[in-house]
Order: structure tokens, then sequence, then C-alpha cells
């Protein structure tokens, strides 16, 4: 599973999803500052799930109508502790066997899924 980690990501839990044998790129290092549609261009263009804390991707992502090859995970865990949230990241990436053409809304207790609506070239 290829993941993209928004710039608002904790990098530790970047670090433990790649030790865990993820392809994960984190949008500051490669994009830092990048909109949140050049984020989920990217996404596209590379068949990533976006893991982010930013709810403006929710609206937006069913805006776009991103290719089935893309998933979003919104995580809504206050405060943003790294150390806490890193276990809840893996367990979160690890529920499903595959994000694509799905966003999931991750909290401490559960995990609410809903299908993207397909993409316009689809």
């Amino acid at each position: 599973m290829k993941l993209l980690a928004d710039e608002n990501f904790p990098r530790l839990a970047v670090e433990v999803l790649r030790d865990a044998g993820f392809d994960v790129v984190w949008s500051g290092d490669t994009h830092a500052s990048a909109s949140d549609r050049c984020v989920l261009q990217l996404c596209a263009e590379e068949n990533r799930t976006l893991l982010t804390f930013d709810k403006d991707f929710g609206e937006l992502a069913f805006k776009a109508a991103l290719p089935a090859s893309c998933g979003i995970l919104l995580f809504r865990i206050t405060p943003q502790d790294p150390v806490e949230i890193a276990p809840l990241v893996l367990a979160a990436v690890r529920a499903r066997p595959d994000w694509a053409g799905l966003f999931g809304v991750v909290t401490r207790r559960n995990i609410r899924i809903r299908a993207l609506p397909a993409s316009h070239t689809d």
C-alpha cells in the first residue's frame, strides 16, 4: 500500500509506518507548503492514500472525485501527541488491506468508512 502523509502528520508516525514496510511519502519532505489540491493531485498521480489531520480534505475529496486508486484517512485525534498517534496510525492503516476508493475517519475508538465518489474520468 502506498501512502502520502500530509505535512501536518507527525514524522514519528511516518517512520513507524516505514519501519512496518509501508511505502510512505511525507509531503513535508517533498512538497512543503503545497496546496490541498496539489496534495490530492499527487495522491492521484502516484495512487497513494492520504493520511491527514486536515478536515478540509474531506470536502475537497468529495468535490474532486478522486480516482478509485486513491483513498483518504482523516485522523480526528486531539491532542496530537506523536507517541500516542503512531501506533493508532499503524493500526488504522492495517485495518484494511487497501484504502483505495475509501474515505476513513479515524478516532481513538473507531474508523468510519465511506466510499469516495467515482472519478469523472473512470
